[in-house]
C-alpha cells in the first residue's frame, strides 16, 4: 500500500484499529495477572511488555485519527470550497460555503471582500522523498473591507473552522516537535475576492500550499462593474 493510499484511510478505520488493539492490550493485562498469580514471572514479563506495547499503539493509533480529522489530502491542485454570496444590506452579506463531501455552511461576513485561509502540512525529508503526500484544512473565513480606516474600525466578521477545544498536528508539532520531526507546517497565502450579489466563486489550493479564488463569468462581470454591479 502507497503512502497516498494510506492517508486516504478515514478516521473512523484508524479509530477502530485503536479500538481492536484497545482489546487486545486488556486481554494481555488479564494475561499478566494470570501468569503473576501462578509464579510465572517470566511468561509475565513478556506478556507486560506486550500489552505496553500494543497500549502505546493505541494511544498513536487513536490520536491519529483524532488529529487528522479536517485534513484532506492536497493534490496538484484540489477543490477546497465554493462560495456564493448574497447581500442583505450595504456592507452586510450572506455567505454559503458548500464543500466538495456535499456539506454547507451558511454565514454572514462583513465588508467588501471574503478571504479565506487554509494550513497546510508539509512534509520534510524522507517523508518527501517517500512520495507522502501533503494534507491541508481550512482555517478561517473573514470580511474584508476595501478602506484601511474602515479595516481597522469597523466591524470585524472571522469565522474560525476548527473546533473548540480539540486538537489536531499543529498542535501536535508546536507542543512536542520532537514528536513529529517529519511534519513541516507551512501556511498557504490566504486568497481573496470582492463580494457582489449573486456572487459564485471557487477556491483551490495548489500543491505549493498557495491557495487560489476564482469567480465564474457572471460573477467577473459584476466585479468589473461600477460599485461591483
Amino acid at each position: 500500500m502507497d503512502w497516498a493510499t494510506l492517508l486516504r484511510l478515514p478516521t473512523t478505520m484508524l479509530m477502530v484499529l485503536a479500538a481492536v488493539l484497545a482489546l487486545v492490550t486488556l486481554v494481555q493485562l488479564v494475561a499478566v495477572r494470570q501468569r503473576l498469580q501462578r509464579g510465572r514471572r517470566l511468561a509475565a514479563s513478556w506478556r507486560a511488555l506486550l500489552c505496553l506495547t500494543c497500549f502505546a499503539l493505541t494511544l498513536l493509533l487513536a490520536g491519529a485519527g483524532y488529529a487528522l480529522r479536517g485534513y484532506r489530502l492536497l493534490g496538484e491542485e484540489a477543490p477546497v470550497v465554493e462560495i456564493d454570496a448574497r447581500i442583505l444590506s450595504p456592507q452586510r452579506w450572506d455567505v454559503t460555503l458548500n464543500w466538495p463531501d456535499g456539506s454547507t455552511r451558511q454565514v454572514q461576513l462583513a465588508g467588501d471582500q471574503w478571504r479565506i485561509e487554509a494550513v497546510v502540512l508539509k512534509w520534510k525529508l524522507p517523508a518527501l522523498l517517500a512520495g507522502v503526500p501533503p494534507l491541508y484544512r481550512l482555517d478561517r473565513l473573514s470580511g474584508r473591507y476595501d478602506d484601511a480606516a474602515q479595516e481597522m474600525n469597523a466591524p470585524r466578521t472571522v469565522i474560525g473552522f476548527g473546533e473548540n477545544g480539540g486538537f489536531d498536528l499543529l498542535d501536535l508539532k508546536k507542543q512536542y516537535p520532537r514528536w513529529l520531526p517529519e511534519v513541516d507546517t507551512v501556511y498557504g497565502s490566504g486568497a481573496f475576492l470582492p463580494l457582489v450579489d449573486q456572487g459564485h466563486y471557487t477556491v483551490s489550493l495548489m500543491r505549493t500550499g498557495a491557495l487560489v479564488a476564482r469567480p465564474d463569468e457572471a460573477t467577473e462581470r459584476r466585479i468589473g462593474q461600477p460599485l461591483g454591479g
